[in-house]
């Protein structure tokens, strides 16, 4: 089943695939992993589909997977591709299915002691408050032309209704809103399946996480984000797009086939269906992608409101006593229009970043103020039993990888084999053993989930900490999850 070409190493944390090895490969492939680490990505067919994306038209710079690659939908999960505005194309298996699935944090002035005894009341408060599971329906009640109002203005739209606080748009990517979005090219479809399920959760690995800082690496840095001493409480939100980012993307996958003929442009895999960035289906694709990445971040605005409240509930405090201020929201599934150096030059180009995250370095005029000395902070969610991290981007990677990280740990085991190997566990009883209380709209999910069905994610982020294209700040373990 594995790949049968070779990694070439180039040094310690990064492997090279030759443009040689494939007829049609416009530049080389590289992809960011420790020497203990190729092994598992050899078994995978992943750097097959870097070599594919490498013959894609316009690419500048290498076709790139991050040390979370795995076998993806035309992309592989974790690859970062940029391509040039004129010759260039844009590709919805470049993005993926779920449009703007990232992750925000949330640091608190609350310490594991303050919640010790009550966190099994704070997880069933947020399991009770939003809403989760696979087909979920939000609390909040729009009608189409609303839901167009949330696709043009995102998470902008949640802080006008009283989702949030003023400060928090300042610290989300994008500021919450990707311009370029057009409602009106968006599929009836998606808007009826966007409509109830705004403010959910979802499933499969999405979640929420309530989490205990246990280790820091640089304490001025940490300090700059909000994050004071071990043992303070932080929480995550992990979730995307749902039925209106998979609605888009399905909607344009099957339009794309038919174009990349029109276009005469010769793709090795049919998955990676694509047009030129500035033809009419191009754009199109562009405006209806900008929708769904807005829905995402009004979603997790709105989400993030209730977790808040959640916790107001519980404690007894108002969530400004508690300093429960968002840190940072990040895209992990995401295509871009950005200026970045080639060749020697400043170029606009269009990132795809598809499970990897932005990592733009100190300075960077799109990082918020308050970061703009450290860097973007950049979030590497676990999974239930294991750790997450943030991360600041860096100046090598704006040279290497268009100002791109990973995003987290990356699948080792489908989920059918993670269902077949739990048969009769009892997952949420093994982590109460960890420390970790968790909750879940279906036994299903945690089986599928398992931490063991993950790379490890400490040698994942030491991989692209040691390659300098993001370095670690700070590190969390979870105690108390939410999962979809």
């Amino acid at each position: 089943m594995g790949w049968h070409g070779e990694l070439i190493k180039i040094d310690n944390n990064r492997y090279r695939i030759p443009k040689s090895y494939k007829s049609g490969m416009r530049t080389d492939g590289l992809i960011y992993a420790s020497e203990s680490m190729v092994s598992k990505i050899n078994q995978d067919k992943a750097p097959e589909q870097v070599a594919n994306v490498a013959t894609l038209p316009g690419i500048v710079g290498y076709a790139m997977a991050m040390p979370d690659i795995h076998w993806g939908y035309g992309f592989p999960i974790g690859g970062v591709a940029a391509f040039d505005m004129n010759d260039g194309v844009i590709s919805p298996g470049g993005v993926g299915y779920d449009i703007n699935c990232g992750v925000r944090l949330l640091r608190t002035d609350l310490t594991e002691e303050d919640v010790k005894d009550k966190i099994k009341a704070l997880v069933r408060a947020l399991f009770h408050n939003v809403p989760s599971g696979v087909g979920s329906k939000g609390k909040i009640r729009i009608d189409d032309r609303e839901v167009k109002e949330v696709l043009r203005n995102g998470a902008q739209w949640a802080l006008k209704k009283g989702y949030g606080w003023q400060e928090d748009v300042d610290r989300i990517e994008e500021r919450g809103a990707l311009q370029g979005a057009n409602p009106d090219r968006v599929s009836r479809r998606a808007i009826e399946r966007g409509r109830p399920q705004l403010g959910t959760l979802g499933a499969g690995n999405h979640f929420l996480e309530i989490q205990v800082v246990d280790d820091i690496y640089d304490h001025e840095a940490a300090k700059d984000l909000g994050i004071e001493d071990i043992g303070q409480v932080t929480v995550m939100i992990h979730t995307g797009s749902r039925g209106l980012g998979y609605q888009v993307c399905d909607d344009n996958v099957k339009m794309l086939g038919k174009v990349t003929i029109k276009y005469g442009i010769n793709i090795p895999d049919r998955q990676l269906a694509c047009a030129p960035i500035k033809s009419p289906e191009g754009k199109s694709y562009f405006e209806q992608m900008a929708c769904a990445a807005n829905y995402a971040w009004a979603n997790r605005q709105c989400i993030m409101h209730w977790v808040r409240e959640a916790f107001e509930k519980v404690l007894g405090k108002k969530a400004e006593d508690l300093g429960m201020n968002l840190i940072y929201d990040v895209a992990h599934n995401i295509a871009k229009f950005e200026e970045h150096m080639v060749s020697g030059e400043t170029k606009e180009v269009c990132v795809h970043r598809k499970g990897a995250t932005r990592a733009f370095a100190p300075g960077h005029k799109d990082i918020p103020e308050i970061y703009k000395n450290l860097g973007q902070p950049v979030i590497i969610p676990g999974d239930m039993g294991t750790h997450s991290y943030l991360l600041l981007g860096t100046q090598k990677a704006m040279q290497e990888t268009f100002g791109s990280t990973c995003h987290g740990a990356g699948r080792l085991m489908s989920r059918s084999a993670a269902m077949r190997q739990t048969k009769g566990r009892r997952i949420d009883q093994e982590l109460a053993k960890m420390g970790v209380y968790v909750l879940s709209a279906s036994n299903e999910v945690l089986r599928q989930e398992i931490p063991e069905a993950y790379k490890d994610i400490d040698m994942v982020v030491d991989a692209v900490h040691q390659a300098g294209i993001s370095r670690k700040i700070v590190r969390m373990r979870p105690i108390g999850v939410v999962k979809g």
